[in-house]
């Protein structure tokens, strides 16, 4: 398995609607990303975007792992590539925002290292036409959380 930037043709829609269900938000903001994937033999197995915002900040836009794929360590890789890529930009920061009843994703950034920065109240009520639920909780708030590089 190996990393690689992505092409639009090479975009995996299905985990990037995975990591976010409205394709108009991510198409928002992709074309001016960097789409990082794992890939196994010809096959995109997770994804990562990047997008950079002020001077010395990048954020983590999406990632996904395939459901095939879960349970390997493939986000952890992923992200730390992501990590040494935003680095190698000249990045000193690192944001990610997730959804308040997202508590694998939670644990998951914390764990690599990410620390609850500030609380959108209600951005997914406001943002998305449909619910979003996760563990029997409805996704209301974003979190935002940080890391410095």
């Amino acid at each position: 398995m190996r990393v690689k930037d992505l092409t639009p043709n090479e975009w995996p829609w299905p985990l990037l609607l995975e990591a976010d269900p409205c394709r108009e938000i991510i198409e928002a903001y992709i074309h001016q990303a960097t789409v990082m994937g794992l890939v196994e033999e010809s096959t995109v197995v997770a994804v990562v975007v990047l997008l950079s915002r002020q001077l010395g900040v990048t954020e983590v836009m999406a990632i996904a792992v395939a459901l095939s794929h879960r349970g390997q360590k493939l986000g952890k890789r992923l992200l730390a590539a992501a990590i040494d890529r935003a680095k190698q930009q000249g990045a000193q920061r690192m944001l990610v925002a997730t959804g308040n009843s997202s508590l694998d994703q939670l644990a998951f950034y914390q764990k690599m290292g990410f620390r609850l920065q500030s609380i959108d109240r209600d951005y997914f009520v406001r943002t998305y036409p449909e619910p979003i639920f996760d563990h029997g909780i409805q996704c209301r708030d974003r979190v935002w959380l940080d890391r410095e590089l």
